[in-house]
């Protein structure tokens, strides 16, 4: 069974160390068109990062799964057209707009769906494949159960997240700087600033929240961690994994991608067992940044729970 990682990346030279360990695809883009990346690259620095990892013999995915407004709209064919003049493998699209102009242009790269909290059955994914995707992101909020009965009835693969950040809200309202203006305080709304929000009466939560060009966006109070959970992704199929550094940068978020590594060989060498998932668990959870919170999210939620 072939497992795929992909992972997003921070830099030139933490692609090169997320080649160098073994990881199958390059996740990156620019701000401009694609959500919730840990960096936002130049047109020049994309091009590097392709040709880097084709020099690795792997693969190049660009984020382009922003909701394609107006102003956005405008501009964007010229970025298509870019992406595959530095030859992309493919891109993640959510905007039903952009996949018009790819399937009208005859692009030469692939392309996967990504419509976040939309994408919770087998019928949304097999539609969209019938328009030309070869994958399709499956939302966070879909528990195991759900995926079980999923997995044979999907015509092209979905890719898991295995660690990271949940965005669990989206506005293209400036909430954060709103709330800045109404207490008229001048403020930075960017994700290094690290801001975050609690329940009324609950101040242990910490929802991270910024703004960008896209919007607010809020994350789920703990990061998603499932390691201890991959025997039953491989067992239902599920054989793309993604890790998001959106919060865990540098060497730690390598080192965390070289522990679903290691998972993944012990796996295909039928190797895998309790003591080798505490091992690697124990790795994640020293790597992973102090004050962000880990556990399985939705995946171990009775559908029944899932609002």
């Amino acid at each position: 069974m072939n497992i795929e990682i992909t992972t997003t990346v921070e830099s030139i030279e933490q692609a090169k160390q997320l080649l160098e360990k073994g990881i199958d695809t390059l996740y990156f883009g620019e701000e401009t068109y694609g959500l919730r990346l840990p960096t936002s690259f130049s047109r020049t620095e994309q091009q590097e990062l392709v040709e880097l990892a084709h020099s690795y013999g792997k693969k190049a995915t660009i984020a382009v799964n922003g909701i394609m407004h107006p102003d956005k709209m405008a501009t964007i064919s010229e970025y298509l057209d870019f992406l595959a003049q530095i030859k992309v493998d493919a891109i993640t699209v959510g905007d039903p707009g952009v996949i018009y102009l790819l399937n009208k242009g005859d692009y030469p790269y692939s392309f996967i769906y990504d419509g976040h909290t939309l994408v919770t059955n087998a019928r949304q994914v097999n539609f969209w494949a019938k328009k030309g995707a070869v994958g399709a992101v499956i939302a966070r909020e879909v528990p195991y159960e759900e995926l079980k009965a999923m997995s044979s009835h999907l015509d092209v693969w979905g890719e898991i997240l295995v660690y990271g950040a949940t965005c669990i809200h989206q506005s293209k309202r400036p909430l954060v700087r709103n709330f800045f203006s109404f207490i008229q305080a001048e403020e930075s709304v960017g994700k290094e600033r690290d801001l975050f929000i609690s329940e009324p009466k609950k101040p242990e939560t910490h929802y991270s929240i910024y703004e960008d060009t896209h919007g607010t966006h809020i994350f789920a109070d703990n990061d998603l961690n499932l390691m201890g959970q991959l025997d039953k992704l491989v067992e239902s199929q599920f054989t793309h994994w993604k890790l998001d550094g959106l919060y865990t940068p540098g060497d730690n978020f390598v080192a965390i991608a070289d522990c679903f590594i290691q998972a993944r060989q012990l796996i295909g060498e039928g190797k895998w067992t309790t003591e080798q998932m505490n091992r690697l668990n124990e790795q994640i959870e020293v790597l992973h940044p102090k004050g962000r919170g880990l556990d399985t999210g939705f995946f171990l939620m009775d559908p029944d729970e899932v609002k």
